[in-house]
């Protein structure tokens, strides 16, 4: 069968110089009823997510107009399709070795990794959601609901989806999570340059940006370096020569092989549900924020006995930080300013934000003590209420960190800070249950869609000989370990670059060559993502801006 190339020459090159590549029967078939059962689980999903919404907004008395209604909608559609071009861009990686090593068949394959993603998606931790989010300009998540806010979301989420679509398009294993990091420094960027005309990198929260990045930036390292040590240690341990082995054409594994090399292609597509599908969730979660913010502003689910302790954290921390700003005080009002202020400047370490963060601190215990609860909070109060707690939360964070030096804070002043923060992360950082369901079927059946191009590109272009079998197992085991070591960190990677660069490291551990035009291309795409994707964003989101402007409604 014909492999999808990154060009003519490749695909000539493919089918007469490398006779020695038995490709097995990418079997596409699907049965009459998988088609009905795929569109009835995706129309279900989307029914499920409206009923929701609606459900929640009801149950806090919030109406909905029909104009923003229609708005979330179309928000919400984007934002799964995200999540389902993710399914079919990088999962793909994960159904790779399976089927070039024939331990399952293709449509088999890509059901099982989709249920699987499902799964991690299910299961994960919310971590990752909000470190994403963390990388937006400050005045956008404290103004989500603003003109500025949707064109934010829009211009990020199109401007990766066009990138990946693009590299889908031409059979290269490119991150969504690069394009959607890109996405969200160049809308940074591109506020910034909008907002004021100078001072560009302002607008990016480069300290969370460079934590993001350098995780970005080393997963090729560990995926190649790691899988090619694994080799030669499954060589050294693991004797059966059959491991080693170009596979038969179009013949399964021994039974043992297969089972380990189905085992890590599972693990590979529940890490990377857990690690993707959560980028997906902190963006749906602003988009929720933005258009029903009575509803999920704020953790309204929390347990009466946490908000209480939150009003108590909230008071001790307090007590903390007006203990170290000294004589410095705050006019009235001003204390969120000074706060917003240290947070674009990235600096919180003088007396003047110790008081802002205790003031406002202080505010927040009030307000609590006084509604009774989260859940009590009326809808007048929700936004500015979730505004604080966002204030306060990075605020305090920027003050323990950066006194390193000069060691103001004590080691029972950190624990009660850090007390504190726990209370706010979870009574702003949540996702409810029905967002990760959504967005895990969303990845479910993108996986089922649209994997052929990626798998043909891993599975034969970038080593020179078939995959063996513990080639496929090596890449697979290193890429599921760092994937699930990053989400416990709360760290986003890339399941196609540790994945692809872990079969190039088994490729050159094996002792056979790597296609050198492969290489390159996947390369240049690594390299051109940043900047493409930065400029792509950027674009978009002063034209939807300029739209807002002149249509009035800025």
């Amino acid at each position: 069968m014909a492999s999808t190339s990154f060009d003519p020459a490749d695909t000539a090159t493919a089918a007469t110089d490398r006779p020695e590549l038995d490709r097995p029967e990418l079997d596409q078939r699907v049965h009459p009823a998988g088609r009905w059962l795929f569109l009835g689980v995706l129309a279900g999903g989307f029914v499920y997510a409206a009923a929701s919404v609606f459900g929640d907004t009801a149950a806090v008395g919030e109406q909905l107009s029909l104009a923003v209604i229609a708005f979330l909608g179309l928000a919400l559609l984007i934002a799964l399709g995200f999540e389902f071009v993710n399914g079919f861009h990088d999962t793909a990686n994960a159904v790779a070795t399976v089927i070039y090593t024939n331990s399952l068949s293709a449509p088999v394959a890509v059901v099982w990794s989709g249920v699987f993603n499902l799964l991690g998606v299910l299961l994960s931790s919310g971590a990752v959601a909000y470190s994403v989010v963390t990388l937006l300009p400050v005045e956008l998540i404290l103004n989500v609901g603003s003109n500025a806010g949707f064109a934010m979301i829009f211009a990020l989420l199109l401007a990766a989806i066009i990138w990946n679509l693009a590299t889908w398009y031409v059979g290269l294993p490119n991150s969504s999570s690069h394009a959607l990091i890109g996405s969200i420094l160049g809308v940074g960027f591109a506020n910034q340059l909008l907002s004021s005309g100078t001072g560009g990198t302002s607008g990016v929260e480069w300290s969370q940006a460079q934590k993001v990045l350098t995780g970005l930036a080393i997963a090729p390292v560990i995926g190649f370096a790691g899988a090619m040590i694994l080799l030669v240690v499954m060589r050294a341990i693991l004797r059966n020569p059959k491991l080693y082995a170009r596979p038969a054409a179009n013949e399964p594994p021994p039974t043992g092989i297969r089972a380990l090399l189905i085992f890590t292609c599972t693990a590979v597509s529940f890490a990377h549900g857990g690690n993707d599908g959560q980028k997906g969730m902190g963006l749906i979660m602003l988009i929720l924020i933005g258009c029903a913010p009575t509803a999920y502003a704020l953790n309204r689910a929390m347990p009466s006995v946490e908000a209480s302790a939150l009003v108590a954290s909230a008071s001790n921390a307090s007590a903390v930080f007006h203990a170290r700003a000294g004589s410095a005080v705050m006019a009235p009002g001003a204390a969120r300013e000074v706060l917003a202020s240290a947070l674009k400047t990235k600096s919180a370490n003088d007396p003047v934000v110790y008081a802002a963060i205790g003031d406002v601190a202080a505010d927040i215990g009030a307000k609590l003590k006084l509604h009774g609860g989260l859940a009590q909070v009326p809808a007048t109060a929700t936004a500015a209420l979730r505004n604080d707690m966002y204030l306060t939360l990075d605020a305090s964070k920027l003050a323990i960190k950066g006194d390193k030096e000069s060691a103001i804070f004590s080691a029972a002043d950190r624990a009660t800070v850090s007390l504190y923060q726990k209370g706010l992360e979870a009574a702003t950082r949540f996702i409810p249950d029905w967002v990760k369901i959504a967005v895990a079927i969303a990845l479910g059946l993108g996986t089922m869609v649209g994997w052929k191009r990626i798998v043909v590109t891993v599975g034969e272009k970038i080593g020179k000989t078939h995959m063996t079998y513990g080639m496929g197992a090596s890449a697979e085991l290193m890429a599921a370990t760092t994937i699930l070591l990053a989400d416990r960190f709360g760290l986003p990677v890339s399941t196609t670059h540790i994945l692809s660069s872990g079969v190039a490291g088994a490729t050159v551990a094996s002792g056979a060559g790597l296609q050198a035009a492969t290489i390159r291309n996947m390369a240049l795409a690594w390299i051109l993502t940043l900047p493409a994707v930065m400029a792509l964003a950027g674009g978009l989101y002063w034209l939807f801006l300029s739209i807002a402007r002149a249509a009035g409604t800025a």
